[in-house]
């Protein structure tokens, strides 16, 4: 019977061995088909053999149709290049790419270049918030948002991009079928909606605690940076971030109260230099973007009349503070102005109304202000 290497490496994943090392080695030696056929041809050599022997491929095709999604190999052009990183990546004794994944919804493509925002699924008030305003600053701007659908900060974040209309991807330790958590079913819909749903399992899998740690490294793959808010010191979120820092993506985390235990991750990553600290989306985006790409910022209200200053005359107007009467000694401290240049540069504020004469030859902010 002939196979393709897509049913091949469909057979494979429904062993769920996510992130094998030896797995993966053998599919890169072999090929996805001599893997499949050899562990077919001995059913009784070993537990994956056994299992291999009990995957009805055409089962499984029927029911990825079943439930909307689609299954991926890397020769789709669709399959995202930014998961080959994983190739070269190892933690707690996990590595490689996936061998395909199912998808439902938008094409993966559509949703490179996104930012994953992770955290405690028992998070607080405080930690929600912090996610869903991160998150909508990033959709905002046009950056897709990477989450795991879990309780807590993912599904905060996965609001936080829906609320502003945004984009968002979600990479699930189930199959797309049933998305773990059930209560979260009605945001799985909304973010299929707006973006996918991703998984390395097939249809009817149930998660477990490996499928998690699995599911972490695909969401540092599939994000170009990825930010903690709020996590325990064991929480899956700092093995996330530990996927992220092997293959060289940015880590940033959003501090919180040191009384706080969901503060050890984001703080600790910070101490250590293994993560930059950030308190809003365009943060991120600042961090992310390339030197000189970004305009210089002007405020909320845009360009302030004293921006139309010469930078030596602002320099004053900006070193004297409100109700108090500065001596052009001390502005001269103040600006490194010498005391000749103060005396001239101030003197021609107060002619222009920016600054008024005070008592004793002082300077002061005029009553009026500009």
């Amino acid at each position: 019977m002939t196979l393709s290497d897509r049913e091949a490496r469909m057979g494979l994943c429904s062993l769920a061995t996510m992130g094998s090392a030896p797995l993966v080695a053998a599919v890169e030696e072999f090929g996805a088909v001599d893997v499949w056929r050899g562990l077919l041809a001995d059913p009784e050599g070993g537990a994956l053999s056994r299992k291999a022997a009990a995957v009805d491929l055409a089962g499984v095709e029927r029911d990825t149709r079943a439930c909307g999604a689609r299954f991926l190999t890397p020769s789709d052009h669709e399959w995202p290049a930014a998961l080959s990183d994983l190739a070269h990546a190892e933690v707690s004794a996990q590595t490689g790419a996936p061998l395909g994944l199912w998808v439902k919804g938008e094409p993966l493509h559509r949703l490179a270049a996104g930012v994953a925002v992770v955290g405690a699924r028992a998070c607080t008030s405080y930690g929600e918030q912090a996610a869903i305003t991160l998150a909508a600053d990033l959709a905002a701007a046009g950056t897709p948002v990477v989450s795991g659908l879990a309780f807590g900060i993912d599904a905060a974040a996965h609001r936080g991009a829906l609320g502003v209309g945004g984009l968002t991807l979600a990479v699930v330790a189930s199959g797309l079928d049933a998305p773990y958590p059930s209560a979260n079913a009605r945001l799985a819909d909304a973010v299929v909606g707006s973006g996918a749903l991703v998984s390395e399992l097939p249809p009817g899998h149930r998660p477990t605690r490996y499928a998690f740690l699995a599911r972490n490294r695909m969401i540092a793959a599939l994000a170009r940076a990825v930010v903690v808010v709020e996590a325990s010191s064991r929480s899956g979120a700092k093995n996330t971030a530990s996927w992220a820092l092997a293959m060289g993506r940015p880590v940033m985390a959003v501090p919180g109260p040191i009384t706080s235990s969901l503060s050890a991750t984001p703080h600790r990553l910070i101490r250590d230099g293994e993560a930059v600290l950030v308190g809003s989306g365009q943060e991120v985006t600042a961090l992310l973007a390339p030197i000189g790409s970004l305009p210089e910022p002007t405020g909320r209200g845009g360009r302030r009349p004293i921006d139309e200053l010469a930078p030596h005359l602002r320099e004053i107007r900006e070193a004297v503070r409100s109700k108090e009467e500065v001596t052009a000694a001390e502005l001269a401290a103040r600006t490194g102005q010498t005391m000749l240049d103060v005396l001239a540069n101030a003197s021609e504020l107060v002619e222009s109304g920016w600054l008024a004469d005070g008592e004793g030859g002082t300077f002061r902010l005029p009553s009026r202000r500009r």
